[in-house]
């Protein structure tokens, strides 16, 4: 793997972080956790979306399936507009991308809460809605690696960790966001008054968070190793993807592998587990089962933090390893001690939540696995491509395996922990830095 654009001299490398570093990190970590709110606020909505935007007369069972395939477009649109804005990203710069990712999900979550429902405009309703969640898909598909690389071309070499994991901090951030939001619409809002006007209020909130960000973000600067890299000619001649399948595909595979793990922490323990724990052998009520969920979203993005800045010290594989360890063993403990001690789930879920924010490493490794002329590109479409294929499978597949094993889902985590161990050991720190990143670095 090669060494990332931050990582040049070493005066450039061991400078502190300077007040511009720490308004780009905040700036960025607020816009992506708006921009995650977003995208995930459907889910909390998906029923009452159901009943709204499909004709009355439909099953009930189609409604919820149809529904839930829309939420699962913006997932499946995620590697195109990733791959499209990381082209212009490597292209013509990071900061253009950067904005115009966080302006495509406020103008589509926007455009979801004026939506007009079938009984008003029929088949068009679905359609519009369908179009709308696939623009989301397409924006946070070139959000999230573009942020990365962002702040990682920004900060001094040695705190490349501890910007991936704020960034990401700033993106679970966004889940506890939407999981507030929709608890407090149910709590004041009637069911009646939900279906009838109240799931408009959430993606509203988010398109107006989503605007403010826009205009936040013209205060950011384009990164130096990019304006560098421009200066002095040394921007991808050849189409960027082509470049990174030909040149890098390695660091692909690795990427690839780290977003399963990613993606399989994220989906299992924080979106599908409260719904688990309210069913057999758990029966634990919804409101506790949300409350934990909190808790161990909160320390999710604590977790995001640590997991980073000791990526800068130690290295990100060797934080991946032992964290994939302690992810393994505090699961295993949540989802089979919960049975028998259901008092014991908020310290046991935030405990779950807290190792789950060993994925504050796995930015650090991607962002560090490929020149800075293709870095945008490389890092998206890894991501977004096995993120897409994880993302839509791993609720299926855990739904079909419960049928055979009731642990499914533990086990499952334990295969991954395994995983994040083996790649962690795969894992080496860059052993070398191209003339050219050097001069990035020391000018930048």
């Amino acid at each position: 793997m090669t060494s990332s654009p931050s990582t040049g001299p070493d005066h450039q490398a061991k400078r502190p972080l300077s007040g511009q570093d720490i308004r780009t990190l905040v700036l960025s970590a607020l816009g992506g956790a708006l921009e995650f709110y977003d995208f995930i606020i459907f889910v909390y909505f998906v029923v009452v979306l159901g009943k709204l935007f499909f004709p009355p007369e439909m099953p009930q069972w189609l409604v919820q399936l149809q529904a839930f395939g829309i939420f699962a477009a913006g997932y499946l649109a995620r590697p195109l507009g990733g791959i499209v804005m990381a082209h212009f990203g490597d292209k013509a710069g990071r900061k253009r991308m950067f904005t115009l990712s966080i302006f495509l999900m406020a103008l589509s979550t926007l455009g979801i809460s004026f939506l007009p429902s079938y009984q008003v405009i029929g088949y068009a309703a679905p359609i519009l809605l369908l179009s709308m969640r696939v623009l989301q898909g397409a924006a946070i598909g070139g959000e999230v690696p573009g942020a990365w690389v962002f702040v990682s071309e920004h900060v001094p070499g040695r705190h490349v960790g501890l910007a991936c994991g704020i960034l990401t901090c700033g993106l679970t951030s966004g889940i506890l966001l939407g999981s507030l939001v929709a608890t407090a619409i149910n709590t004041i809002f009637t069911p009646a008054d939900i279906l009838s006007y109240a799931w408009r209020i959430p993606f509203l909130l988010g398109g107006v968070f989503g605007f403010a960000s826009v205009y936040l973000r013209r205060w950011l600067q384009e990164t130096p190793v990019f304006k560098e890299m421009k200066a002095r000619k040394e921007l991808a001649a050849e189409l960027p993807l082509k470049v990174v399948l030909h040149r890098h595909t390695p660091a692909v595979i690795i990427s690839m592998l780290v977003t399963w793990f990613l993606t399989a922490a994220i989906v299992v323990v924080i979106l599908m587990t409260p719904t688990l724990l309210q069913k057999p052998p758990y029966g634990i009520s919804a409101p506790l089962a949300l409350e934990a969920n909190v808790a161990a979203t909160f320390f999710l993005s604590i977790g995001c933090v640590l997991s980073g800045a000791l990526s800068d010290r130690l290295g990100g594989g060797r934080v991946l390893a032992v964290g994939s360890v302690l992810l393994g063993i505090a699961t295993y403990a949540l989802y089979t001690l919960v049975p028998a001690r259901p008092d014991l789930v908020v310290p046991l879920y935030a405990a779950a939540g807290f190792t789950v924010g060993v994925i504050g490493a796995v930015p650090f490794i991607m962002v560090r696995a490929f020149p800075p002329a293709v870095a945008f590109t490389g890092v998206s479409f890894s991501y977004n491509v096995a993120y897409a294929i994880f993302g839509g499978l791993t609720p299926l597949f855990i739904s079909l395996a419960m049928q055979l094993d009731p642990l499914a889902h533990a086990h499952y985590l334990l295969l991954i922990a395994a995983l994040g161990v083996v790649v962690g050991l795969m894992v080496r720190p860059p052993r070398h830095a191209a003339a050219k990143t050097e001069r990035v670095g020391a000018r930048a």
